[in-house]
């Protein structure tokens, strides 16, 4: 979890400026800035209404006072055409707000979804041993929060300040001096409401800040718990057979109870500090109903205004408090706006020391190879995360067009290997070095379903529409799956719909499809018997004759479908080393 760091921190200011600058000059900027200003006018515009109407305070109070009814309905008249005017203006700014809201949004979303996917950050973000918790979350929910409060805390500012400048210089000619008397001399304080209205929300801010503080964590832990607990049913319901077959089910509902009863924790303490805050709050809006007219009551009662003078004083002096309490009735947005933004700043710290790994060259390294048609593990030594040693090999060329296997005991680091090949694995050093024609093709044990069709699952990761649909048929035909033929435009979770052979049944179709120069298999038919283990790998060696096939398993009968045997042997320091190709 990211730990809250003053707003008031130049370091903070200046990573928030990060996360809100972009934007400002993307290419999505004109309209941006055109809806920015736009609504800034219409800003201005609801703020000289709040003047106009505060105008209209004084002749309508005064038609009262007098009992003039042509004043009276003069004034009514004008404030339907004042109303008409607010309503337009108000339900544009409002439109156009959320507007720009959903443009920043969408760039600020898209931002962050190829920044998490480019170079396979988020499986380094997942690997590291600071990860960042729940980054989905991140991506969807602080965003939103993020962007919308952003935008609702700085217009509300911009409307404040409008506010505050409009309506100071009016207040201070409506409320005129106050004369104190102080022991034998006389003290005039010129515009004494506005400083009555200085003093007022002063004190209301400072109180309200230091009670409401709390909250700000609180609502980070609320965040976080919440992604948490919605996170564990998801996992739940991907592996609901895995549950069913352990009988799992208590296990289940005492985990789910755990992470609902920190929820819940935390909900009772956000509910006590804001109970507290409450009390502040309500006091002060109540207190602030009264106030003005206490203070305005004295040049009212000698007779120096009448009521539609009071009246508009009045309305002046809260125009003015508003503005000054500006913080105090935003206190609870900026809150969720502090904690959504430290989440948020925490996975750009991350995704930024990941892709700082990834170009340093933090762990094993893949480059050219200076054959073509070849991949070379040179010095290469495998770590687990806590830094033991898992893998190593001083030297290993696999040469295009062969069919190795390699074998190990479980836990050897065959896996491990397999993802350093691919490129991902970043604890070690070494190198991994791939020729240009390394289109390859990697098929783990547990095999990948995206969310979708039947037509998508088969041709992933190509994009649907890669193949033909008699391709398709044909390849579930191949692998033994031709009853899911007539099933490709069925949208189900497909790996929760087949079983874990049909799903291998489904990799060894993609491989089919998309004809990889260089295969490579994690286990990839371990769930399949023997009858049908041989029947894929037969396929694969005819289809995909010129395809360098490189395997990890443990059944002995693999070894008939490759050229060489590659063993991982345990060495004294407790690591496996590649012996050489037999």
């Amino acid at each position: 979890m990211s730990s809250s760091v003053s707003i008031w921190s130049s370091s903070y200011r200046r990573e928030v400026w990060q996360l809100i600058a972009p934007y400002w000059r993307s290419e999505d900027k004109r309209a941006a800035w055109t809806l920015f200003i736009v609504i800034i006018a219409l800003t201005l515009g609801l703020v000289y209404m709040a003047v106009l109407f505060n105008k209209w305070n004084e002749g309508f109070y005064n038609s009262l006072q007098h009992k003039n009814s042509k004043a009276f309905f003069e004034s009514m008249g004008w404030f339907c055409v004042l109303a008409t005017v607010w309503i337009l203006i108000a339900v544009y700014h409002s439109y156009l707000n959320q507007m720009l809201q959903i443009r920043w949004r969408r760039w600020i979303t898209d931002r962050y979804l190829n920044d998490w996917l480019k170079d396979r950050t988020y499986y380094r973000m997942q690997t590291a041993s600071t990860q960042e918790d729940n980054p989905d979350q991140r991506i969807s929910d602080d965003a939103r929060i993020f962007v919308d409060s952003t935008l609702d805390l700085f217009l509300g500012f911009i409307r404040a300040s409008l506010t505050l400048v409009s309506f100071i210089g009016i207040l201070w000619v409506l409320s005129g001096s106050l004369p104190i008397a102080v022991g034998d001399t006389t003290v005039t304080i010129p515009g004494y409401m506005v400083w009555a209205a200085i003093l007022y929300a002063g004190v209301g801010t400072w109180i309200i800040e230091r009670v409401g503080h709390p909250l700000i964590r609180l609502n980070n832990d609320k965040q976080r718990l919440e992604a948490d607990f919605r996170f564990s049913l998801a996992r739940f319901r991907e592996n609901t057979e895995g549950v069913a077959l352990y009988r799992g089910e208590a296990d289940e509902l005492q985990g789910f109870r755990t992470r609902f009863k920190a929820l819940a924790e935390n909900w009772i303490a956000i509910m006590k500090r804001q109970k507290v805050f409450g009390w502040w709050e309500s006091g002060y809006s109540q207190l602030s109903v009264p106030f003005p007219y206490l203070v305005a009551a004295p040049r009212y009662f000698s007779g120096a205004i009448e009521l539609g003078g009071m009246m508009q004083t009045a309305n002046a002096f809260g125009q003015v408090k508003e503005s000054l309490s500006w913080f105090i009735n935003v206190y609870t947005l900026y809150a969720h706006w502090k904690a959504a933004t430290d989440r948020l700043l925490g996975f750009h710290r991350a995704m930024r020391a990941a892709q700082h790994d990834i170009a340093h060259g933090h762990g094993p390294t893949v480059s050219a190879s200076p054959q073509n048609d070849q991949v070379v593990l040179d010095g290469l030594q495998l770590n687990l995360p806590n830094g033991q040693p898992v893998v190593e090999t001083e030297h290993l060329a696999i040469q295009g067009g062969q069919r190795l296997l390699f074998k190990g005991p479980t836990g050897c680091g065959k896996s491990t290997l397999f993802r350093a090949m691919a490129g991902i694995w970043p604890f070690g050093e070494g190198r991994v070095q791939v020729g240009s024609a390394f289109n390859a093709l990697f098929l783990p044990q547990r095999p990948y379903f995206p969310l979708g069709n039947l037509r998508r699952a088969l041709s992933y990761p190509a994009s649907t529409g890669t193949y033909a649909d008699e391709q398709l048929r044909a390849v579930l035909h191949d692998v033994g799956l031709g009853a899911l033929g007539d099933q490709l435009d069925t949208e189900r979770i497909w790996s929760m719909q087949l079983s874990g052979g049909e799903q291998q049944r489904i990799a060894i179709a993609r491989a089919l499809l998309q004809k990889p120069a260089w295969l490579f298999l994690d286990e990839a038919t371990s769930n399949l018997d023997s009858d049908a283990q041989d029947q894929m790998y037969k396929l694969l060696v005819e289809r995909l004759p010129g395809t360098t096939l490189i395997s990890i398993g443990h059944r002995g009968e693999l070894a008939r479908f490759h050229d060489k045997v590659v063993q991982l042997a345990p060495t004294s320091r407790g690591a496996y080393r590649l012996m050489p190709a037999t």
